[in-house]
């Protein structure tokens, strides 16, 4: 895999590519001086040199990954019927993760990051 980009533009899946655009659209957003990267072998955005999130497809759904145990659980009371477990948040292109959520995962680790800098 490479940089976010080129993993997003080399899906062929149109609603599912679209629903990880989204995620990394909010991130961004968020943390616009977020760098391209890698981390754990996954395309993911990086603050600080760290990794943020990843968002990636597999064969059966769509992964959120904020690299943090403490994030996913924080937000675990508003992702009911969501799939987790402790560092990934499970998706799908017909059931996004709320914007709400999206953003809070990506607060509360942008502040855990800057936290440790």
């Amino acid at each position: 895999m490479g940089t976010v980009t080129d993993y997003l533009a080399g899906m062929d899946d149109e609603a599912r590519r679209a629903a990880l655009e989204h995620v990394v659209e909010v991130a961004r957003a968020l943390v616009p001086d977020a760098e391209e990267g890698t981390s754990y072998g996954m395309p993911a955005l990086l603050h600080r040199g760290k990794p943020l999130v990843a968002a990636v497809a597999t064969k059966q759904h769509l992964s959120l990954y904020p690299f943090s145990g403490a994030v996913v659980e924080a937000v675990a009371p508003d992702l009911a019927g969501f799939s987790l477990s402790r560092g990934t948040i499970r998706f799908d292109a017909d059931r996004p993760i709320p914007d709400a959520v999206l953003r809070q995962v990506v607060e509360l680790r942008r502040r855990e990051i800057d936290a440790r800098a």
